[in-house]
């Protein structure tokens, strides 16, 4: 099989090599996935860059935990009726030396979710690290039916995903941006209202925009820079949901009087340690999402397998909005 891989931590066009691999076969349990598109993530950038110091953790590594193909093969205990199914498939490489960034890979069956018939395969591998991070954020601990939501970021993989969840459970939505172009991604997939937080005071117009009451969830990019307009923009009990921050070294102050007597709760969410029923239910909640139509992700380019090196390097420059595919 063709695949993309590196054996090395560097830079993209220093250790990313595009080659002939031997064609996975699937073990008790798994199915292998042909694959048609497979989406980047900042933390397969981490990992190719030993980001915070960490080691690789095999010898060589195809990138990548995101995609959607169909399944073409089973290992033993798979149901055969499985072959021929269209699939999304998440956490590709957790635990795992192979990722979605070729012909072929290998997971567990219940990492390959069934895709809707009417989901293109390029929103398929648009779901996993962002949307099940997303759905965590979300509905953890709360229905949302009702409620108001406020996601930092809102442009973002995981914010744009988490104002289409937000809004397919009933929810009104704010989000946060930083420029004009960005305003139009969370607008288009839903958002009521848009601030940009180089504009104005964010808490000033979300209290302004919800008659007082501020927000009862927020979902933020970066809490620790974050954490007064989080103070001030939460009602009563609400909670923030934060699954990123500026650097590895950020420390995070909460005010503590005003938290208390807000009632307010925080919760902090890293996908690839969320329990395996969350994963579930993430799964089956973002597959109904878009198989209602309700799951229109921004895609801000689809390259080659042989462009992995460029598609690396645009994931890294922060400068593109919506999600980087590689198309097979």
């Amino acid at each position: 099989m063709r695949a993309a891989f590196y054996e090395r931590q560097g830079t993209a066009r220093e250790v990313l090599t595009v080659g002939e691999l031997p064609d996975p076969q699937p073990g008790a349990g798994e199915v292998r996935v042909r694959v048609m598109v497979s989406g980047i993530n900042p933390s397969d950038i981490k990992t190719r860059v030993g980001f915070g110091g960490k080691a690789m953790p095999f010898p060589r590594i195809v990138p990548h935990q995101d995609g959607s193909g169909v399944i073409d093969s089973v290992g033993p205990g798979v149901s055969q009726e499985r072959i021929g199914e269209r699939v999304w498939v998440y956490m590709a490489q957790t635990g795992r030396a192979f990722g979605t960034a070729a012909e072929f890979v290998v997971v567990p069956s219940r990492q390959a979710v069934r895709l809707a018939d009417n989901v293109p395969f390029g929103v398929g591998a648009s779901f996993g690290v962002p949307a099940m991070t997303a759905h965590r954020c979300l509905f953890a601990d709360t229905d949302l039916r009702g409620k108001r939501v406020l996601v930092q970021g809102g442009a973002g993989a995981v914010g744009n995903a988490a104002i289409l969840l937000a809004k397919w459970a009933g929810a009104w939505v704010a989000a946060t941006v930083s420029r004009d172009e960005q305003a139009d991604v969370a607008r288009a997939a839903g958002a009521d209202l848009v601030v940009n937080r180089h504009a104005g005071d964010v808490a000033v117009k979300i209290r302004s925009a919800t008659d007082g009451h501020g927000v009862d969830r927020i979902v933020d990019v970066d809490i620790s820079a974050n954490i007064d307009t989080a103070i001030a923009c939460l009602a009563r009990d609400g909670g923030v949901s934060a699954y990123s921050t500026g650097s590895p070294q950020a420390m995070l102050s909460i005010p503590f009087f005003p938290a208390l007597v807000g009632g307010f709760s925080f919760r902090f969410v890293y996908v690839y340690t969320m329990p395996e029923t969350a994963m579930r239910d993430a799964a089956e909640e973002v597959s109904a999402c878009a198989a209602s139509g309700a799951y229109v992700p921004k895609i801000a380019v689809t390259l080659g397998l042989d462009q992995i090196a460029e598609a690396h390097e645009l994931q890294e420059s922060g400068k593109a909005i919506g999600k980087i595919l590689i198309g097979f």
